[in-house]
């Protein structure tokens, strides 16, 4: 096999081109952000929205964003961790959590553009497909809010999460363009949509089936991974209805306020919350004193 060498002489480095710092971190697509950005010219400075949704370990981010020269500016917003203000406690970051959150960012956006009477979206979750229409009003047709789904980085496999927010988002009244495809419950072969499976997963059907198969078979791992649940007795049969309540009263006020506003935590609460999970620095004296006890138990041996 012939040896190729690699050439890297002044001339290959005077053309190399240094990637943009989020792309070299792994945090921005801007192959994909560029189309999602670039406006149309015949649209005269209109911004162009897109619904943005992130997931971290314990939250979900979803906002409405549109750019502008000197940065992303954010319209409005929405997150799991609001979601106790509506009787969700558990599970924040799972499917039905997901819908829940696009849906509470959909009634926030449209309430605060004023559309939220002519653009209702889909009032129970059944499951179907849909996309928000023209809205006949006594000025004629009303176009619903349009956004485009920014996915970020990560992959859009059948039954992702980023789907479950979008359609929530869509069936609060917001109109985001996509297909079916997508979402748990689609056929490649037939190419159908099997309705109810996907308003099991958004009603949390998918928990409750496997809270109801682990207190059967191991019920020491249910207690373990279900504590949160158990402290508010809630069981895999309730969780339906703690749904269907949680997205009525998030259409009923989108724009809610913690009942206890006591419960907030203060500055000094939240900087012990951040180092509660620091593992402090070992001083010199007792990083000695902790080898020589070592050595000692080692020696004992």
């Amino acid at each position: 096999m012939p040896f190729t060498k690699t050439v890297k002489s002044d001339a290959y480095f005077s053309r190399y081109q240094t990637k943009y710092r989020r792309r070299r971190e792994g945090k921005t697509d801007y192959y994909a952000r560029k189309r999602l950005i670039t406006q149309a010219k015949n649209k005269y400075n209109a911004p162009k929205y897109r619904m943005v949704v992130r997931f971290t370990n314990r939250d979900v981010i979803t906002q409405i964003v549109y750019s502008e020269i000197s940065g992303d500016k954010v319209l409005a917003s929405a997150y799991a961790h609001e979601l106790p203000r509506y009787g969700i406690n558990q599970g924040l970051t799972n499917y039905a959590a997901a819908y829940a959150t696009g849906l509470l960012l959909a009634r926030r956006v449209l309430t605060k553009l004023g559309l939220a009477e002519q653009f209702k979206g889909v009032e129970e979750a059944t499951g179907e497909f849909t996309l928000t229409e023209a809205a006949e009003t006594e000025d004629g047709e009303r176009r619903p809010f349009k956004a485009f789904l920014d996915v970020g980085l990560v992959r859009t496999s059948t039954g992702n999460r980023v789907f479950a927010a979008m359609k929530g988002a869509s069936d609060g009244g917001v109109f985001i363009p996509h297909s079916d495809r997508r979402f748990p419950g689609y056929d490649i072969e037939t190419e159908e949509l099997d309705a109810d499976l996907l308003r099991n997963y958004i009603m949390g059907g998918h928990v409750s089936e496997y809270m109801e198969t682990l207190a059967d078979e191991d019920e020491e791992r249910y207690k373990s991974q279900f504590v949160k649940y158990i402290e508010e007795e809630v069981d895999a049969g309730d969780l339906e209805e703690l749904y269907t309540e949680a997205h009525a009263a998030i259409r009923e006020d989108p724009f809610k306020k913690d009942e206890d506003a006591g419960s907030k935590k203060t500055k000094e609460q939240w900087k012990a919350e951040s180092k509660k999970y620091k593992v402090e620095k070992l001083t010199h004296a007792q990083r000695k004193e902790r080898v020589a006890e070592k050595i000692k138990q080692l020696s004992a041996q």
